[in-house]
């Protein structure tokens, strides 16, 4: 046994006292005993005993056990589960308050046997979560517990954990959990499950909680080839932020304007993503899993990629004539929109020919009243009385589509004047024969000559 006394007269407080145990390495359960006092005469506690259990020469830690004030002298117990290969040491620390009195250490005892006021923890597992989860530390242990315990998760160099829940099993078994919340990086670290009980301290192994970060894209996706309703890409996504192994790709993409979105898995590098609207913005991005809940990264960066146009569905319907004239013909047709031109860029041509001087004239003009629910076109500058095939054109830039041909024929109009050289006469005694040629244009049918 060990013993250790110290008299704090005289110091100021904050002064501190050591006793250090041999390093103790054990295969099976046993326990520490000590007997221990605080007291002075004032009442005044004269220090704080310490108790700490340094493992395999690590950092020291927070106190597994402390006292301020027992006038008689006690008996305290410590259960240590720290299982060979690792070793452990006990460090007895004294801490002054600034008060006259005493605090004895005695009759320190490691014991071949397990502790009988205080449980024995078994062997605590390490735990594995991915960031923004809760992490689960199962406490199992060896003996009794009551309300009046204190159960905690100790953390070295990170924050302890509250208990969560405990399960009594019988009076030699229970099991208390510990819950790490929303665990981060800063979480990450070493802890061992304490118990305090009226009798002492069990104190188990260190375990370690590993927090690995969901894995994130560095760079977007790269466009391999474009179609009017597909794309195909390479994921582009072996470099990574955050900790793999990668179980699981999938491809996000939404269209720029809009809400609409989509979520495929892919099991290759490189995909194909079909039944998209031509002519249409899209954000491609990579979403990536690791094992474990919680494991789907943030989408990466995002692609942003148009498909081409596609050939219009059709050309323009219900070709009709709204007015006849002499000179001109207004035409009307069935509305349409996108999902008929199947591109935002298109144009829409008036094609027109008709007979003139002997010859076939061919025009054609670009109307603008594409987008108007009512849209008409008039041409001008024809021939009276004249047949006009009229047809309608739909053009984007991969393909065009004709309406059917309409044939009108332009009003009758006031014929131009009779050659004055061709009026010749012959005259007779009671009358003169006049004759001449028609008029250079006639604009339809001369139904009579005024002389």
């Amino acid at each position: 046994g060990s013993f250790m006394l110290v008299n704090t007269s005289g110091r100021y407080a904050g002064q501190k006292a050591h006793l250090l145990m041999p390093h103790l390495k054990e295969n099976d359960t046993h326990c520490i005993d000590f007997h221990y006092y605080v007291s002075s005469k004032s009442g005044a506690s004269p220090g704080t005993l310490n108790v700490y259990v340094k493992v395999n020469d690590g950092p020291i830690g927070n106190p597994v056990w402390n006292t301020s004030i027992t006038p008689t002298w006690n008996r305290a117990e410590l259960a240590i589960s720290t299982f060979w290969p690792n070793f452990y040491q006990v460090v007895f620390e004294v801490v002054t308050s600034g008060h006259s009195g005493y605090v004895a250490i005695d009759e320190v005892k490691v014991l071949g046997h397990p502790c009988t006021k205080t449980p024995h923890f078994l062997r605590l597992q390490s735990v594995e979560v991915n960031a923004g989860q809760f992490a689960t530390f199962q406490c199992t242990a060896n003996g009794g517990t009551d309300s009046s315990d204190r159960l905690w998760l100790q953390g070295i160099y990170v924050r302890d954990a509250p208990l969560k829940d405990i399960k009594v099993f019988n009076a030699r078994r229970f099991v208390a959990l510990f819950s790490v919340v929303n665990a981060t990086k800063r979480d990450a670290g070493n802890y061992r499950c304490m118990i305090r009980t009226e009798g002492g301290v069990g104190v188990s192994n260190y375990a370690e909680l590993i927090v690995k970060e969901p894995p994130v894209p560095i760079a977007p996706p790269q466009l391999s080839s474009v179609g009017a309703t597909y794309l195909w890409i390479q994921l582009n996504a072996n470099s990574i932020n955050g900790d793999g192994p990668i179980i699981q790709r999938e491809v996000e993409y939404r269209t720029s304007s809009g809400s609409w979105y989509d979520i495929q898995p892919v099991d290759s590098t490189s995909y194909k993503i079909g039944h998209l609207d031509p002519d249409t913005e899209y954000e491609i991005s990579v979403l990536l899993t690791r094992p474990g809940e919680g494991g789907t990264g943030s989408p990466g960066p995002a692609l942003k990629t148009r498909t081409k146009c596609a050939d219009p569905m059709r050309g323009p319907r219900r070709l009709e004539v709204v007015e006849i004239k002499s000179r001109q013909i207004t035409i009307c047709w069935e509305p349409f929109g996108y999902n008929v031109t199947r591109c935002h860029r298109y144009n829409l041509t008036v094609h027109y020919r008709y007979q003139a001087g002997g010859q076939e004239q061919v025009r054609e003009e670009v109307s603008w009243d594409t987008e108007s629910s009512h849209p008409q076109h008039t041409i001008t500058n024809l021939s009276p009385y004249t047949n006009v095939s009229i047809k309608l054109v739909l053009m984007n830039p991969e393909g065009r589509k004709e309406s059917q041909e309409l044939v009108v024929q332009t009003d009758e109009d006031v014929p131009s004047a009779v050659p004055l050289e061709s009026i010749q006469g012959s005259t007779f005694e009671e009358k003169i024969f006049l004759q001449w040629r028609e008029p250079a244009q006639t604009y339809g049918v001369i139904t009579l000559y005024e002389v």
